[in-house]
C-alpha cells in the first residue's frame, strides 16, 4: 500500500488523529526522500491496558505509510521513575511488555516483521551513552530537567535525582535509536521541547515529534495503570469488561472526558473505518456509521443513548481483547504474568524477607499488616449537617461516600466550624472502621480533619484536589494498587498504627510516612495548619 501513496497521503496518515506535530517540515521533507523512521517508547511499569490500543493504532498507521518504525521497551526509565518497576523486575516486566504488545498488534493485523523491538538497558549502558548522559547533564538545569518531566515522571515532594535525569535520556534515544521522529503522547511535550533544545548543542540533529492526545480513562480521568477503576485490563474477562463499562463515565450528550466516545474515535474508526451501533428494533435498530462526526453528533442528539455505545464498544472491545487472552492462557504467559506482576501481599520486598506493603514503589519493605491501601478512605460530600440532639459539642451529619445511601457521621466539630462552612462542603472520610454508637447515634464513618494541639487546639478538615466527586478513593501514593479491608478489625489497632504517621506536610499537603495522600485528580491538603496530626 505504501509504494501507491503520495509523500502528501503518507503525510497525512502518519499525522491523522494526532494532536500536535513538532518539525511538519522536517517530517514532509524526509518523506520526499525516503522513508520516514519513527520510534515509539514505553516504560516498562503497570500492565498496559486498553488505552494502549490507541498508539498501537498510530503504528499501524505508520506502517502504512511506509514507515520504519522500532519499539523501544524502556526498562532504565522505569526504574528511574521512582522506581515505578524494581530493579529485579525488569528483565521479567519487558518480557511480559514484549509479549503483550505483540499481541496487541497482532489482534489488530499488524505485521510484526516490519517492526523493529529494542530494549532500553541494551544500549542506554554503553560507554558511548553514559558519556552522553554526562555531557548532557552539564547542560540541562535542574529547572529545565524538572520542568520537563512535570507530566511524565511521578511528582513527589522529595524528588530523586533519577527523575531529573529521565527526560535527558528520552532526549538521547532519539539518536541512538537514529530515528528522523518520536512518537508519544501530548504528556511528554516538554520533554520533546527539551530534546529539540538540548540534541542539537551535543552536536545531534533535532527531531520531529508526533503527539497522540491523551484519552480519558473510564472515570473521565487520564486513563492510567495505577487506578484500577480508570481502566480495562488487556486480560480482563468479558464480564469484567461489562462491569467496567457499565460504570463508565458516559453522560447524555457530554462529549467532555468521555473515555467511551474517545475510544471509538481513537481506535475504532483508524482500525476498522466503520462503527456500528446495536440496538433494540424499538429504538431504532442496529446502525452502522462510516465516520466518527456522524456518531459525535447523534451523541450530542442523544440520538446515541450512553448505553448503546456501552454495548456497542464491549462488543468491538472484546473481539480485539479475545485473541490477547487466548495467547496469555498458555502456562508460560500465565507464569510470565504471575512473576512480572506478584500479588504484593504474598512477595518478599528486596529479597529481605519482609512482606510488601501495598504495590509500587512504596511497599518495598513495608509490613503487609500495616500498609496505607487497607484504609477505605474516600472523598465524601456533607449533605446535611446538625447538632446532636443529645450533645451539644457534636454534629451529626449525612455524607455522601458514592454509595446508594448516605452515611450518617458523628463528629466533634462544633469548637472548630460553624454548620454553615460545612454545608454541601467535600472532605475525606474513612469508611471502613467498626462503626460505633456515640451518645445513642451510631457513627458510620469518620470525618479526617488536620489538627493542631495547644491552646487553643486548632482543627481543619481535610480538602479533595478541585473537580474530586463523592466516593472518589483515596491513596497513598505507591500504595494504589492495595485494596481496602472491607471491615477494620479494631482488636488489631490497624488504623491507630497507621494513623501514627499521618501527618501534614510544611507545604499544607497529607502525607503518610513522607508519601502523599493523593485522589486521582492529584494531593490531599489543609488550609493552613502545617505540620499538624491527621485524625
Amino acid at each position: 500500500m505504501a509504494d501507491q501513496l503520495s509523500p502528501d497521503e503518507k503525510f497525512n496518515l502518519i499525522t491523522r488523529n494526532l494532536q500536535e506535530v513538532l518539525g511538519e517540515e522536517k517530517v514532509k521533507q524526509v518523506l520526499q526522500e525516503r522513508a520516514l523512521r519513527v520510534y515509539w517508547g514505553t516504560a516498562t511499569t503497570g500492565k498496559p491496558h486498553v488505552a494502549y490500543f490507541v498508539p498501537m493504532s498510530k503504528i499501524a498507521d505508520f506502517l502504512k505509510a511506509g514507515c520504519e518504525v522500532t519499539v523501544l521497551f524502556a526498562d532504565l526509565h522505569a526504574y528511574l521513575d521512582n522506581m515505578k518497576a524494581p530493579w529485579e523486575l525488569l528483565e521479567l516486566r519487558v518480557k511480559y511488555y514484549e509479549q503483550v504488545i505483540k499481541a496487541m498488534l497482532e489482534s489488530i493485523s499488524v505485521p510484526l516483521d516490519k517492526l523493529k523491538f529494542v530494549k532500553g538497558t541494551d544500549f542506554q549502558l554503553s560507554r558511548e551513552y553514559t558519556l552522553d548522559v554526562y555531557r548532557l547533564s552539564s547542560m540541562v538545569t535542574e529547572h529545565d530537567a524538572k520542568k520537563a518531566g512535570a507530566e511524565v515522571v511521578k511528582q513527589v515532594e522529595h524528588p530523586l535525582l533519577s527523575g531529573l535525569l529521565y527526560p535527558g535520556l528520552q532526549a538521547l534515544d532519539e539518536e541512538y535509536l537514529k530515528v528522523d521522529a518520536q512518537f508519544g503522547g501530548v504528556d511528554q511535550r516538554k520533554i520533546f521541547t527539551l530534546a529539540e533544545k538540548y540534541l542539537p548543542s551535543l552536536g545531534y540533529a533535532k527531531r520531529a515529534h508526533l503527539m497522540n492526545p491523551m484519552v480519558p480513562g473510564l472515570t473521565g480521568a487520564k486513563m492510567s495503570s495505577s487506578e484500577e477503576e480508570s481502566k480495562i485490563d488487556l486480560l480482563d474477562s468479558k464480564e469484567d469488561v461489562k462491569k467496567k463499562l457499565k460504570k463508565a463515565f458516559c453522560e447524555p450528550g457530554n462529549i467532555q472526558n468521555n473515555g467511551v466516545l474517545s475510544f471509538v474515535k481513537y481506535v475504532l474508526f483508524p482500525l476498522r473505518g466503520v462503527f456500528s451501533i446495536k440496538r433494540d428494533a424499538k429504538w431504532g435498530g442496529d446502525k452502522v456509521y462510516s465516520a466518527f462526526e456522524e456518531v459525535e453528533k447523534d451523541f450530542v442528539a442523544e440520538i446515541i443513548h450512553p448505553g448503546d455505545l456501552k454495548a456497542s464498544v464491549e462488543v468491538a472491545l472484546n473481539e480485539l481483547l479475545e485473541p490477547i487472552r487466548k495467547k496469555f492462557e498458555s502456562p508460560e504467559l500465565r507464569k510470565l504474568t504471575s512473576n512480572a506482576y506478584p500479588d504484593p501481599s504474598k512477595t518478599k520486598a528486596g529479597g529481605k524477607g519482609v512482606k510488601a506493603g501495598g504495590g509500587g514503589d512504596g511497599g518495598g519493605g513495608e509490613d503487609d499488616e500495616l500498609a496505607p491501601s487497607r484504609l477505605d478512605i474516600r472523598v465524601g460530600k456533607i449533605l446535611s449537617v446538625e447538632k446532636h440532639p443529645d450533645a451539644e459539642s457534636l454534629y451529626l451529619e449525612k455524607i455522601d461516600v458514592g454509595e446508594p445511601e448516605p452515611r450518617t457521621v458523628v463528629s466533634g466539630l462544633v469548637a472548630y466550624i460553624s454548620q454553615e462552612d460545612l454545608q454541601d462542603r467535600l472532605v475525606l472520610v474513612l469508611c471502613n472502621l467498626k462503626p460505633q454508637k456515640m451518645r445513642g447515634i451510631e457513627s458510620q464513618a469518620m470525618l479526617l480533619c488536620a489538627s493542631i494541639e495547644g491552646e487553643p487546639r486548632k482543627v481543619e478538615p481535610l480538602d479533595p484536589p478541585e473537580g474530586s466527586l463523592p466516593g472518589d478513593r483515596v491513596f497513598v501514593e505507591g500504595y494504589e494498587s492495595g485494596k481496602p479491608d472491607d471491615r477494620l478489625n479494631p482488636k488489631k489497632k490497624v488504623w491507630e498504627k497507621l494513623q501514627v504517621d499521618l501527618k501534614i506536610s510544611d507545604e499544607c499537603v497529607a502525607q503518610w510516612k513522607d508519601k502523599q495522600l493523593m485522589t486521582k485528580l492529584g494531593q490531599i491538603t489543609c488550609k493552613t495548619l502545617k505540620g499538624g496530626n491527621i485524625s
